[in-house]
């Protein structure tokens, strides 16, 4: 109950900096406006990830995240557009872009894919704030739409939208990244392996494919799944199909990812000279003993690394903590 009630003040705190953002666009206070807007988005995420998923309130607040995303383009002056990609013979589907808002030049993109649980608007929603100002586009897809497909046909689906992003005028197709939340960080290794011109990565480094493959052969064979000759087939394995770009896992909290597995795996690439950089999680202790993911540090460290490792000019190293 007590989750529930934190649930519904969140959701009054969404509403109240809705207000606030309708009435900075009436008396024309466009900047106080798009802040309104960026606070009232992140407690809306916030709400959403505190109610049940049965509850009528999570439909609610989904509903005024996407109406937030729509009419907060007045306020900076890039809306967010509906697009419909064509993937050939594997139909269309529908997606957002989020220009950076710079016309007069080619900026980075990054295509995003949401959790399992979530749709395209949900993550960009989330996103939103820890985009603003970074000088990067983002081609924002769900999770169902790429991944229901026969085997391979994830990647043939990001390929087309890679060949949207690189046809656009204000995107700079040498400097492309990826982004998978939730499992689609499996998504996103797979396809930075397929397409090289992905150039950076925000994945699950093979982890979870790797972990399935060694639980299936273990059980297949009866050997002990803590065998040491099985941990060093498994990490050459792993290290094989790794991306050539860099790539960011980020582990624990909600991700795919341990983060026991991610150190070990960035031990192991260090030996190989393959660069995996890691974000852990910041939990935040609730009622209860709950323990919650702080999303906004994990997305702005993330968004960090990629603006960094798709810059046109190296910028100064900052550490992904």
């Amino acid at each position: 109950m007590a989750r529930q009630n934190w649930g519904a003040t969140w959701a009054g705190t969404g509403d109240a900096y809705r207000r606030l953002a309708d009435l900075n666009i009436n008396r024309k206070e466009y900047d106080g406006a798009t802040e309104a807007w960026l606070c009232a988005l992140t407690a809306f995420e916030v709400a959403r990830r505190l109610v049940a998923d049965d509850d009528p309130r999570r439909a609610d607040v989904s509903a005024k995240v996407e109406d937030g995303l729509q009419r907060i383009g007045l306020c900076f002056g890039h809306e967010v557009e509906s697009l419909q990609i064509a993937c050939g013979d594997l139909g269309a589907f529908l997606a957002y872009y989020l220009p950076a808002g710079t016309p007069n030049s080619r900026t980075p993109a990054v295509i995003c894919v949401s959790n399992e649980e979530e749709t395209g608007v949900t993550l960009l929603g989330r996103l939103l704030p820890v985009l603003i100002g970074r000088g990067m586009s983002v081609l924002v897809l769900s999770h169902e739409h790429i991944a229901n497909h026969a085997r391979g046909g994830s990647q043939i689906v990001l390929s087309y939208c890679l060949d949207h992003l690189s046809a656009r005028p204000d995107v700079d197709s040498s400097r492309i990244g990826i982004y998978g939340d939730g499992l689609s960080a499996s998504l996103a290794t797979d396809f930075a392996v397929y397409d090289r011109r992905i150039a950076a990565a925000v994945c699950d480094g093979g982890i979870w494919n790797w972990t399935r493959s060694r639980k299936s052969i273990d059980w297949m064979t009866s050997t002990d799944d803590g065998a040491e000759r099985n941990m060093e087939w498994g990490r050459r394995s792993l290290l094989a199909r790794l991306p050539k770009c860099p790539i960011l896992v980020v582990a624990g909290g909600r991700g795919v990812v341990s983060v026991s597995e991610a150190i070990k795996l960035q031990s192991a690439c260090m030996a190989e000279r393959i660069e995996v950089d890691l974000v852990l999680p910041q939990l935040i202790r609730g009622g209860l003993c709950e323990e919650f993911d702080n999303f906004v540090s994990s997305d702005d460290r993330t968004f960090r690394w990629l603006e960094q490792k798709l810059a046109r000019e190296p910028i100064a190293e900052r550490v992904v903590g």
